[in-house]
Formats: C-alpha cells, sequence, structure tokens
C-alpha cells in the first residue's frame, strides 16, 4: 500500500502565504506554535492585553487582502500562478474562517472573551502540558513560559476591564468557574508543580502567585460587574452558531429535530432496560445495575489507560480495509491522565511533524478508582480510532495537497465532532454494541448529545421547556441533564459549566453527526462505496460541511 504522504504535490502560492501565515500567527500566538508543535516559541507566551488582540486581527486582515489579490491575479492560462482545485477550496475555507474571526474581533468578543473550557486561562493552563520535556532546553522554555505568566494575566485583565466598560461581561457562574480554576493553580500540589521544575523554584512560586492574584482581580474587579443570567440571547447564540457551524441553520428546527431523536432514543433505552432488568426497571435504575457490574468495571487509572489502548489497537485492526483505510504511516493514539480534575475527556493532536502523539486525555476527579466500561466505550471511540485520532492524523498526512494552515491550524467543529459522533455509531455496525449493556452506553451517548442540543438552544435563546410549564435555565438545564445522561455529578457540573459559556459548540455534535449521515446517504445513492467516501472525506480535511458535500459528490 503506497503511503499517504508519498505523493508530492508542488507547492503554490497560496500554499506559501498561507505557511507565512502561520509562522507570522505563532510569532504573535506562541501556544499556537506549541499546539501544533512549530519549534521556538516555546519560552515565550502572549500577553492578552487589547493590543495583542488588535495585532492578531491585523495579521489575518493582511492574509485576506492577500489571498484576494492572488485570485484576482489568476486566469483561465495554464501557468504556475494559477489556482488549482485545492487552492480554490483552501481560499473558500480560508475567506470564510478569516471574515468571522475578524468580525468577532469587531464585535469585542475576545476582549470579553472568559469561560471555564476555551479561554485564556485555560489556553495558558494546557499549554504546559503539551511542551517538551526532555531535554535542559525543553525545561528552560518551560521556566521561561512561567516567568511570563503574570504578565499575561495582567494583559488578560486589561482585555476584560475594557470590554467591561462597555457592559460586556461573562456570568458570574463562569467567573466563579475560572476563579475556581485559578486557585487550583495557586495551592500546593498545583499542575504547575508538575512540569519537572523544582515545585520550590522562583519561577513556579511566580507563576502561582499570578494565577492567585488573577483569581483576586476577577473575584474584586470583575465579579461584581456581572450577571447571574446564563443566555446570551438569539443574535449572539446565532453568530456563534454560524461560527461553529461554518454556515447558518435553522435553530428552531434543529431544538424541534434534536426533541423528536431524543424522544425515540429514549425509547429505545426503556426496552433495553426491560430487556436486562425486567419491566419493571426504568433507564436510571438500569444505569446503577450496569454501573454495579463487574464486567463493565476497570478499577484504577493504570488499568483504564491499558484499556483504552487495547481498545484503540483492536479497532484499527478491525476497520483497516473494511469500511475504511487506515494510513500506514498513522502512529498510535497515546492515552494519558489530565491534572485538572475536571471530569472531562479530550483529545490532543499530534505535532504537524507527528513526533508528538495524539493524546486521549482523562481528567479524573479527584477519588474516582471506578470507571465503567459500558458507559465510556463510545468515548474511546470518539477520541481516539476511528474518531478524532484517526480523523486529524490522517489530515497531517495530507502533506501533498494540504497546507501548514489547512492541516494542523484549521478546525470546524461541526465537521469534527460530527465525524467522531458518527465514528461511535460506526463501530455499532461492527458488532461493538451488540452487548445490550454497550449498547445502553451508545444510546446514552446519543441521548446526551441530542439533550445538549435542547439544553443549549433552550437555555440562550429562552425557549419554553419542553414540559410547556416555564422557560429553561441553568438549574432546569442541570435537571434535564441529569435525567437524560449516565454522567457522574462532578462531570455533569462541568459539561452544564460548559454549554453555558460556550455557546453554540455543543450542538455542533449532534448537528455535525446528521450532516454525516446525510452526506454518506447521497454519496451511497450515488454509486459510491463506504470505504471510498471515507477515505476521500477524510483526506479532504476539515471544513463547513456544506463546502465538503461540494467536494464529495460533484467531484
Amino acid at each position: 500500500m503506497t503511503s499517504l504522504s508519498a505523493a508530492i504535490r508542488e507547492t503554490s502560492l497560496l500554499d506559501a502565504t498561507c505557511e507565512d501565515f502561520v509562522y507570522d500567527l505563532v510569532e504573535l500566538v506562541p501556544t499556537v506554535g506549541t499546539q501544533i508543535g512549530l519549534d521556538g516559541h516555546d519560552g515565550e507566551l502572549q500577553d492578552y492585553s487589547p493590543a495583542f488582540w488588535d495585532a492578531v486581527a491585523d495579521r489575518i486582515r493582511d492574509l485576506v487582502q492577500d489571498v484576494e489579490a492572488l485570485n484576482d491575479s489568476t486566469d483561465a492560462c495554464d501557468d504556475e500562478d494559477d489556482f488549482d482545485d485545492v487552492d480554490r477550496l483552501t481560499a473558500a475555507i480560508l475567506r470564510d474562517q478569516m471574515t468571522f474571526e475578524l468580525d468577532l474581533h469587531h464585535r469585542g468578543e475576545y476582549l470579553r472573551r472568559l469561560n471555564i473550557i476555551d479561554s485564556p486561562v485555560q489556553t495558558i493552563r494546557d499549554s504546559f502540558a503539551l511542551m517538551p520535556k526532555v531535554t535542559p532546553e525543553d525545561f528552560d522554555n518551560i521556566a521561561s513560559r512561567m516567568s511570563k505568566v503574570r504578565t499575561a494575566l495582567r494583559g488578560y485583565a486589561e482585555s476584560l476591564a475594557e470590554a467591561a466598560q462597555t457592559g460586556d461581561v461573562a456570568s458570574h457562574r463562569q467567573i466563579d468557574g475560572v476563579i475556581s480554576q485559578c486557585e487550583a493553580l495557586a495551592e500546593d500540589g498545583s499542575l504547575l508543580e508538575r512540569q519537572g521544575l523544582p515545585p520550590e523554584s522562583a519561577v513556579v512560586e511566580e507563576a502561582k502567585q499570578a494565577f492567585s492574584e488573577f483569581a483576586d482581580w476577577l473575584s474584586t474587579e470583575l465579579s461584581p460587574q456581572a450577571t447571574h443570567e446564563d443566555g446570551v440571547g438569539r443574535d449572539r447564540y446565532e453568530m456563534f452558531s454560524e461560527f461553529f457551524l461554518g454556515r447558518s441553520i435553522d435553530l428552531d428546527e434543529a431544538y424541534n429535530w434534536a426533541k423528536d431523536e431524543l424522544a425515540k432514543t429514549v425509547d429505545e433505552q426503556v426496552q433495553l432496560a426491560h430487556k436486562l432488568y425486567g419491566s419493571d426497571t426504568n433507564v436510571l435504575g438500569a444505569y446503577r445495575q450496569l454501573n454495579e457490574d463487574p464486567r463493565y468495571q476497570v478499577h484504577g487509572t493504570d488499568a483504564l489507560m491499558e484499556w483504552m489502548r487495547s481498545v484503540n489497537d483492536e479497532v484499527r485492526s478491525e476497520l483497516n480495509g473494511k469500511d475504511l483505510t487506515v494510513p500506514e504511516d498513522l502512529p498510535p493514539v497515546e492515552c494519558a491522565i489530565d491534572g485538572a480534575g475536571s471530569g472531562g475527556i479530550f483529545y490532543t493532536p499530534p505535532s504537524d511533524d507527528l513526533l508528538r502523539p495524539g493524546t486521549m486525555w482523562w481528567s479524573v476527579p479527584e477519588g474516582q478508582e471506578v470507571f465503567h466500561t459500558w458507559q465510556e466505550l463510545t468515548t474511546v471511540f470518539h477520541e481516539g480510532m476511528p474518531g478524532h485520532h484517526l480523523q486529524i492524523a490522517t489530515t497531517l498526512l495530507q502533506r501533498r495537497d494540504l497546507n501548514l494552515w489547512r492541516r494542523s491550524l484549521y478546525w470546524n467543529s461541526g465537521h469534527g465532532e460530527g465525524w467522531a459522533l458518527y465514528a461511535e455509531h460506526l463501530m455499532a455496525d461492527h458488532g461493538y454494541f451488540d452487548d445490550p449493556g454497550y449498547r445502553m452506553g451508545l444510546l446514552d451517548s446519543r441521548r446526551l448529545r441530542l439533550a445538549r442540543v435542547l439544553v443549549d438552544v433552550g437555555v440562550h435563546l429562552k425557549k419554553a421547556t419542553p414540559d410547556g410549564i416555564g422557560t429553561w435555565d441553568a438549574q432546569y438545564a442541570k435537571a434535564f441533564l441529569r435525567d437524560n445522561c449516565a454522567m457522574m455529578e462532578a462531570n455533569l457540573s462541568f459539561e452544564l459549566d460548559r454549554y453555558m459559556g460556550w455557546p453554540g459548540q455543543a450542538p455542533s455534535y449532534a448537528i455535525g453527526y446528521r450532516d454525516w449521515l446525510t452526506l454518506r446517504d447521497k454519496a451511497l445513492a450515488e454509486g459510491m462505496d463506504l470505504r471510498r467516501f471515507h477515505d476521500k472525506a477524510l483526506r479532504l480535511g476539515s471544513m463547513p460541511m456544506d463546502m465538503l458535500a461540494n467536494e464529495v459528490l460533484n467531484h
């Protein structure tokens, strides 16, 4: 079999322009360099001040102008300056993404950005987990970046204060959550003490103190200006939804679709609960009994990691050559425990050169020792194989057609999260959910993703609750989530806070999954077999799903 990375396509002017942009962006945003594995900036840290955000926006504007100029200069002649099909798609994706980034900047969304999952505090914290920790130079870089944490957080405070002057302040829920995260980074046993530097060293203490000072600033300066209102309203929500999906959708239709699909899923779970444990057992009762069943338990984080690795290895062997092609040079997925303890489970991609592995991170809440495989098998498929790891690592191997920006930096949530959810259900065709306990876990995953649509759209748009007797708010949303998933309470609380502070992202899973199913059915109807469909779609890399449909169906 020929490696996907074997063929070489000559670098175009647009490719070179995009690559220059990435290197310039890494100079402005050093944590991006760490994220994608570009050397030279690991010891640096952006300061998050208003001037920083302006500088990033200026460089994006220059990129958009460069792309338009290149596009205008091409003609029908067959010369080296013309856009080929790859360039035309790159330009469309780039134009779509970057104009949206500039709109967000113009609206002040980056100045006000504060939430528990995707804002500067988490970016700073998580960048240390991705930094190399082998050579003396690596540890010098860690020390250097830690020494810049105070400046970064002060710049961030300056941005938040500027946004607050016009009333743009995050909710109390998000501020309180970030305060807790900062305090955890400031206390003894902090994640900062586990980065390979002596825990008592001055630079570690300085970084911990910086997070403590920022927590105090949030508490005394920003929190008094905050609102207890979690919803962002229809206008902002429509904007964020379009950002995550790459297109606007009918939110009310999506809400009603999710409500109908949730009802069908619940009905299937009820029948399965009866099959498992008798006609007097409801779904939550079945969850409890499955949790107590030793067949679906692993004990301790070491056993959890080994189980995750074995599942990924098995899936790689099972799928290759059947429903899809696993590239020969696709590196294996790594599994690790995240020190944040939030209860979240996530994936970090390989570096662009594939030297740093793609990793599944399990953020285990303090005290959790038992893990329930009936519930978590879908998570392994989602984050590892054939989900994010296959998806993202395959994209990284497309060096012939995808420039550095497209393969390592660009990400569309509807495409990415939709594929990972689709990957969970793909494994049902291979018998992984024939066992009724694991089938209950698949349905639990589906139920959660559909419930997310209702929670996210419902709270932010202030829709009527499904029972028709009130309006969605966070309190109702938490009870609704508790009724519609098997999560532990710590995980559930984190999930709720995430939705409240990251509007529009959570529905991208279910909506993206629906888009993948629709596209697959159209491709098969046109005579494409499943393996060819998966291979073609994955090798194109991330993009809005309407663009992907055009590429898959019309070429």
